[in-house]
């Protein structure tokens, strides 16, 4: 199944509109989709690499207005599945410690989960189901999903084809560890 969707998200990179395809992956992905729309941006950026920036504008627009919707999708199925559950098993005080905590280091969660391979749906409709402040959700996710897409742009506009295997095998953890990286660093001049 996973594969079908693949090979399918991937041959919308040939269609005449496939910004527009990408707009709408790249807006799914960030609330139910599996596929990242990196696929197609890829495909799209290999093809036409003078269109890389744009390319890579879309993804981040249409993406954060997708998260927008994974935000609105926890934040109402919450109070109407999620809700009864936790109270019906006596559990709801659990979850309005566990809404604090996460929304202490919500926006450090954003971050994380837009640039890694981590699915940044799970955050999108965690981050409602808290009711993470909005404007730092926004803002987390725009910084996220814009560095993701632009550093992928920007290599395949500047290494071109090459470079492309390499993204498409590792670029989860180089974004992993990237994040590492900046959280330690953030870590490091806070308690040093």
């Amino acid at each position: 199944m996973i594969r079908k969707l693949y090979d399918w998200t991937l041959s919308l990179a040939r269609h005449p509109r496939a910004l527009w395809a990408l707009a709408f992956v790249a807006f799914i992905e960030s609330s139910v989709f599996p596929i990242p729309p990196d696929v197609l941006m890829i495909a799209m950026i290999v093809a036409r690499p003078s269109r890389a920036f744009v390319i890579a504008a879309v993804a981040t627009v249409a993406s954060v207005a997708g998260g927008l919707a994974g935000y609105a999708i926890g934040y109402g199925a919450f109070e109407t599945l999620g809700r009864p559950v936790l109270e019906f098993y006596g559990k709801d005080a659990y979850f309005a410690e566990f809404q604090a905590r996460y929304n202490e280091w919500g926006a450090w969660a954003v971050l994380i989960a837009g640039v890694t391979p981590f699915p940044y749906k799970v955050i999108t409709i965690l981050s409602g189901a808290t009711a993470l402040n909005i404007w730092v959700f926004m803002i987390a996710s725009l910084v996220a999903r814009a560095f993701r897409f632009f550093i992928v742009a920007a290599l395949l506009w500047k290494f071109g084809p090459p470079i492309r295997d390499f993204i498409e095998a590792r670029l989860g953890l180089v974004f992993t560890v990237l994040m590492v990286l900046l959280v330690g660093g953030f870590i490091a001049v806070r308690y040093l």
